[in-house]
């Protein structure tokens, strides 16, 4: 495990100069505030304390630490039948010292016309405090949330949105305590919001579509920093019977899987946590992606024998890749895909989104520097 440390450490030397030097952010920058290589080395070898116990609502705010994301993915029908896949996700980044930096990434999946839109954006500005409601801010795009409500707003080219999303169960934390193992060293505080109801407006074009539909959101937190080292694949399903499923896989550069583990949610909120023999993903099938060239698996089958779950994953498009350079410095698939399976021997539908990241090798090098994740 111990392997995965200088790897960390390395990036961070790489990635500090980055976010420093976008659009001048550190002019007039104490020296003392710039972290050395030893105090970088304390942070990584020193064993991080116990983790604290998640609090919410306190813990939807902003955290004083190195990462963290708030990810929202959904499913939208219009009053007229057509359908809607969305991802809107802010990243807030902290280096040291250095200015608070933000990304975020906006896409629909337009089923009818068969495309996927993506946007990116940058700022930097202080953190917002850590007060109710919380209010997060990318350039022109923006997330509310107060307790279990939410309000974004984004647009781009064709399409922009306006939703407000309740949640319909309580929130999840994803590990006991909610404190997140996701590769060899490495963790983060998580907890989702698996099931939201969703009403609001699309625009498409020119024309204002009433839409309504259901949402999962995501809020991970940590000194951690997502590097070149693999990656992961990701699951959040919800099925009709009102049952919901996060699975994970971090895999090395080779692909091959180094850990697991999920969460299956019953339809009254209650958390069952499965280990990494609890279940089984096997990919169906492969796309390349003319954008970067990266290799995806594309189609997956899900086993969760304890819960008598055989589940088929399809994506609604196969070309649901992202490549923000610009932002984040990942080019990644954040695809919404269609449930198919049997539950109990019955049959069973549901939607989802997948996030595979770690495939594909971007050129560009980013500024300012910000991991994806997700979830």
């Amino acid at each position: 495990m111990r392997r995965w440390v200088p790897i960390i450490i390395a990036l961070l030397l790489l990635v500090l100069p980055a976010c420093a030097s976008h659009a001048g952010l550190a002019q007039n920058m104490p020296q003392s505030s710039v972290p050395t290589r030893e105090r970088i080395a304390q942070l990584f070898l020193t064993p991080p304390p116990t983790p604290e116990p998640i609090q919410l609502p306190d813990d939807d705010a902003p955290h004083d630490v190195l990462t963290e994301w708030w990810y929202t993915t959904g499913h939208l029908q219009a009053t007229d039948g057509r359908q809607f896949g969305f991802e809107f996700v802010i990243f807030q980044s902290e280096r040291f010292g250095y200015p608070v930096v933000y990304a975020a990434h906006f896409a629909i999946t337009d089923h009818q016309a068969q495309r996927f839109s993506w946007a990116e954006r940058v700022d930097s500005h202080p953190r917002p405090p850590s007060t109710l409601p919380v209010v997060l801010s990318v350039a022109d795009w923006s997330l509310q949330i107060t307790d279990n409500q939410l309000a974004l707003s984004a647009g781009m080219d064709n399409y922009a949105l306006q939703l407000a999303l309740r949640s319909i169960k309580p929130p999840v934390l994803e590990s006991p305590g909610g404190f997140f193992t996701w590769a060899p060293a490495t963790g983060s505080y998580y907890y989702s919001r698996t099931r939201l109801a969703v009403q609001g407006t699309l625009r498409v074009g020119t024309a204002d579509l009433a839409v309504q539909g259901q949402a999962w959101m995501d809020h991970q937190w940590g000194n951690f920093i997502v590097g070149n080292q693999g990656g992961w694949n990701w699951f959040a399903i919800q099925l009709d019977d009102g049952r919901d499923v996060m699975l994970w896989q971090t895999h090395d550069t080779e692909g091959s899987v180094v850990l697991a583990s999920g969460t299956l949610v019953d339809p009254e909120g209650h958390p069952q946590y499965l280990s990494a023999d609890a279940f089984r993903i096997q990919s169906t099938d492969s796309w390349q992606s003319p954008h970067s060239g990266a290799l995806y698996p594309s189609g997956w089958k899900i086993a969760i024998p304890a819960a008598r779950l055989q589940l088929t994953v399809t994506p609604i498009l196969q070309d649901q890749e992202l490549q923000t350079v610009r932002s984040t410095g990942v080019m990644y698939w954040e695809g919404e895909v269609e449930i198919a399976g049997f539950a109990d021997n019955g049959p069973v539908n549901g939607k989802g989104y997948v996030e595979l990241t770690g495939y594909a090798r971007p050129t560009i090098q980013p500024s300012p520097s910000l991991p994806v994740p997700h979830s």
